[in-house]
């Protein structure tokens, strides 16, 4: 697998280091002592088993920054909600005065957070399966799974492969430190069966369909912590029975690194979301844009379309990662208008247009529009009074944009100009 050739930029600021730039090849790579990966670089890569098998270790850039990062580490993982959850844990411990910083795939690299690490704050971390599948003494006191829904199968090759490296996070925690996963979710469950066995984690849970054994459950309209009602559900601004459960994660994570339920419960309220995630960016004569270009896989998808009642066009389409986009049927049957695809098309090898059309086949009208412009220029023209456009496109974004923030903020400068 070659990377990407660097920019005159990187080439100078690797030359000032003294730092030799090589081919990303097995000849290259035979006398290392110690092999540091990107996330985007696999880890099942055959030169890379073949390094591990000659004992190369072959870790990645979390690993290696917790043998120097100071302070104790939150780590949240899922297949979606992470970010949102992420950005939230921190705000509530902030807002509650207990030291924290933010970081890992939520933005910013753990290495950058070293220098500004502290014996006595929280290191608060979003971690992907990429930046986990590598991890060996990486340790996480407080660490949670929000869920785990079929992703990255393009990566990993399997949902077994993929659940394993959200696994690790658990796997390597020790003796007293605490794991708050979804009570509702199976492969959470089924995590949870694996921790109670070995006995010595503490274990909570969050959900909004039951009540749970420990943890954050949903009391009639009320948020409660073991059985104690802490605050309203109506003080969640964020939309989406997701949100909710992102809310239960962060406050269980919050509570148990210290800061006071009542605390907690003010500073939810003052929380304004997430840049990308459901993220309402105009009414334009009765019709509401919503941007929620992070939903990068169906279940994503599936969560946002949830958040309305109805009324909804929904742009769909962009790189394709072995998804099934079968389970968006029913829930677009019943609330939406329209299906606006856009994306590369074959032979693009990874188009998702051409596999969505045929998964949605007969159960909403679908608009091939190719482009994201196109798209929202027919929606302007289509979408009555009520009406909601939702930017949710349950593919990544890498055949026509670098990643699901440009794609969202091209969404945002669109529908800003529309008149």
């Amino acid at each position: 697998m070659d990377a990407e050739p660097l920019t005159a930029e990187q080439q100078a600021r690797f030359a000032a280091m003294d730092v030799p730039v090589v081919r990303q090849a097995p000849e290259n790579i035979g006398d290392a002592q110690l092999i540091v990966l990107s996330p985007a670089v696999p880890y099942d890569l055959p030169m890379l088993i073949a390094a591990r098998a000659r004992g190369i270790p072959t870790i990645g850039e979390v690993e290696l920054s917790s043998h120097f990062l100071k302070g104790p580490i939150i780590g949240i993982t899922g297949s979606n909600g992470k970010t949102t959850t992420t950005a939230l844990t921190g705000h509530l411990l902030q807002q509650c005065g207990i030291a924290c910083q933010v970081g890992g795939n939520i933005g910013t690299a753990v290495t950058s957070l070293i220098d500004s690490s502290a014996g006595d704050q929280w290191n608060v971390l979003e971690l992907s399966s990429f930046q986990l599948e590598s991890i060996e003494q990486f340790r996480a006191p407080l660490a949670a799974c929000l869920n785990i829904t079929p992703d990255h199968l393009d990566r990993h090759h399997t949902f077994d492969a993929y659940s394993k490296a959200k696994w690790r996070l658990f796997e390597t925690q020790q003796a007293g430190d605490c794991a708050v996963l979804n009570y509702d979710d199976a492969a959470c469950r089924a995590f949870g069966e694996a921790i109670s066995r070995r006995g010595s984690i503490q274990l909570y849970w969050f959900g909004v369909r039951q009540s749970v054994p420990a943890g954050v459950s949903l009391q009639g309209d009320d948020l409660g912590f073991n059985g104690v009602p802490f605050m309203a559900r109506s003080q969640i601004k964020m939309r989406g029975l997701h949100n909710v459960e992102n809310v239960m994660a962060a406050a269980a994570l919050a509570h148990l690194a210290g800061a006071g339920l009542a605390d907690i419960a003010s500073a939810v309220e003052s929380f304004p979301g997430v840049e990308h995630r459901i993220e309402f960016v105009r009414n334009l004569n009765g019709v509401e844009y919503y941007n929620d270009s992070k939903a990068t896989n169906v279940d994503a998808s599936l969560k946002a379309i949830d958040a309305f009642p109805g009324g909804l066009w929904i742009i769909l389409g962009g790189k394709d990662k072995g998804s099934d986009y079968r389970p968006l049927r029913e829930p677009l049957r019943q609330r939406a208008k329209a299906a606006l695809l856009i994306g590369a098309e074959p032979p693009y090898p990874y188009a998702a247009a051409p596999l969505i059309r045929r998964a949605l086949q007969g159960a909403v009208e679908m608009v091939d529009c190719g482009s994201l412009e196109r798209a929202v220029a027919y929606a302007r023209r289509h979408a009555g009074s009520g009406d909601a456009v939702l930017l949710a496109p349950a593919c990544a974004s890498f055949d026509q944009f670098e990643n699901y923030e440009e794609r969202g903020k091209r969404f945002k400068h669109l529908v800003s100009e529309l008149f």
